[in-house]
């Protein structure tokens, strides 16, 4: 046996370029929005439970809190959330949707919808089921 593995065959190959792929894609669509994909999941976070700690909104999504603050402060600065000090502990911060925001949800979900639907076309819905599956397990 080759210690050689093809990169159609390496795993972290194909799970790398399947995300510049849907990060690719799904920007596409949310460019004339004004939002990354990052920022677009940071919202999404909230569109069920607004207000929530930058902690929860980590939690959530999966990112730390180092990488949610410059984030945040371009949603901020962009008018797209408000970020207040809880009044029950004012070491948390909790952050809110904007007017502006709210506005472009409807937007925000069908650019992820037809994001989801360009990526799967084509698979069986067996084939749909068993991606996101295998995308689970990976993700852990």
């Amino acid at each position: 046996m080759s210690d050689h593995l093809p990169l159609n065959e390496n795993i972290v190959f194909l799970v790398a370029k399947a995300h510049q792929k849907t990060q690719g894609v799904l920007k596409g669509h949310l460019q004339p929005l004004g939002i990354t994909p990052m920022q677009c999941l940071f919202l999404e976070s909230l569109w069920g439970e607004d207000g929530l700690s930058v902690g929860d909104i980590g939690r959530r999504i999966a990112l730390d809190t180092a990488t949610l603050a410059g984030i945040l402060d371009r949603l901020v600065n962009g008018g797209w959330v408000l970020r207040e000090s809880d009044p029950a502990d004012g070491r948390v911060a909790r952050v809110y949707l904007t007017e502006k925001a709210r506005e472009v949800i409807p937007q925000l979900c069908s650019a992820v919808h037809r994001t989801n639907d360009a990526l799967l076309h084509g698979f069986s819905l067996e084939e749909k089921v068993l991606c996101k599956r295998f995308l689970r397990c990976i993700k852990g």
